[in-house]
């Protein structure tokens, strides 16, 4: 069926509705001639949007934007939920609630950062404000020397971070 013929169809049922309605608001019987469904249109594609670009863009909503924090914090530093924080777990803003539930045992700035799937910048800014606030307790490196047990839990959450 060419364009014409497509067009002209559509005209003849259009102008079928109009014609067959009569003078005084009453319908006539409908025509006898088929009318074929048109096939459902294709569903429309998804916007060309990145997730990642959407959770990105929220993860910097928690900080207001910031990307560095007035509190200094290594990706090795461990954190920790501050009894303050879990005292007061219902007051809590909604991000401040997610890393006090996760921080329940000490975990290291990068496993935060990759468990909530958040960029380190923003995980160091979230948990700088943290600190400031008294909500997690931040635990001081004695050694200089770097952890075996915490070298693998930040492995682990930098592998976390690729899959």
């Amino acid at each position: 069926m060419s364009a014409g013929d497509h067009d002209q169809g559509f005209a003849d049922v259009l102008n079928g509705f109009s014609l067959n309605f009569r003078s005084g608001g009453h319908r006539a019987p409908a025509a006898t001639e088929s009318i074929t469904p048109r096939p459902a249109p294709a569903p429309a594609a998804e916007p060309d949007f990145p997730v990642e670009q959407a959770a990105s863009v929220r993860a910097y909503a928690w900080t207001g934007g910031r990307t560095r924090s007035d509190y200094r914090l290594e990706i090795e530093t461990l954190v920790s939920t501050s009894a303050r924080a879990l005292d007061r777990m219902w007051e809590l803003k909604g991000e401040h609630q997610e890393v006090a539930e996760l921080c329940r045992q000490s975990k290291s700035v990068a496993e935060v950062g990759a468990l909530l799937r958040l960029p380190l910048g923003v995980a160091k800014v979230l948990l700088g404000d943290m600190a400031m606030l008294g909500l997690i307790t931040v635990h001081e490196s004695n050694s200089t020397s770097p952890d075996m047990e915490l070298l693998e839990r930040v492995l682990r959450g930098l592998t976390n971070l690729r899959t």
